[in-house]
């Protein structure tokens, strides 16, 4: 026998304002948060390219400056290296990195350049490689994102990190800065891997 209860129809869902949602506390749901890494990297990438709108290249390469290093962060940092967010999250970095000390980027460069030549011709600087100049590059590899051929960016970044990393490696010392130079060499592999991935269609 079926009860007055188990009769009931359900019980639409209530619909809260975002300030009652607020008060209670979003739910986490981890697969709505990879969802939405990977469609916003998409997205982003997909409307620079289609644009072709310097005004909007831009101020995708300004992402940072516009949205907080923190809500990018929060949007692509957790999604692994060889993914389209998890690359976007590491040319942002990189571009990050030597916009807040040009002049340390520099050094790490010019010191590494005699150790990998062929590195510094794939990053493709303008000479002499002062900060400026550093900024400019990481600034331009960005913007091949949007602009250019993605999976040259992304080997143009990798082949940066490795020139850095044996610059860095060359003129400092100390177990922080050999660790700190190692995973520079860990982030061209993965940069690296993410074009070979664009190239076939299989970045997302």
């Amino acid at each position: 026998m079926v009860s007055n209860e188990e009769r009931k129809p359900p019980r639409r869902p209530a619909m809260f304002s975002p300030a009652a949602i607020e008060a209670h506390g979003a739910a986490f749901d981890p697969m709505k948060e990879i969802e939405a890494a990977h469609e916003t990297a998409r997205v982003l990438v997909h409307a620079g390219r289609e644009s072709h709108d310097p005004v909007l290249t831009a101020r995708l390469v300004d992402l940072v400056e516009e949205l907080g290093l923190t809500t990018v962060a929060d949007l692509w940092a957790h999604r692994p290296a060889r993914t389209l967010p998890g690359a976007l999250w590491r040319l942002y970095v990189l571009r990050e990195w030597v916009r807040r000390d040009p002049a340390g980027a520099s050094a790490d460069y010019s010191a590494g350049m005699r150790f990998t030549d062929v590195n510094h011709a794939v990053a493709g600087p303008a000479e002499p490689t002062g900060p400026d100049e550093i900024i400019a590059l990481t600034d331009a590899i960005l913007a091949g994102v949007f602009e250019g051929d993605l999976a040259v960016a992304l080997d143009r970044a990798a082949a940066f990190c490795r020139v850095v990393a044996a610059g860095r490696g060359d003129r400092t010392e100390g177990e922080e800065e050999a660790q700190r130079a190692a995973q520079l060499l860990v982030t061209a592999e993965d940069l690296t891997a993410a074009a070979h991935l664009w190239r076939r269609g299989n970045l997302v």
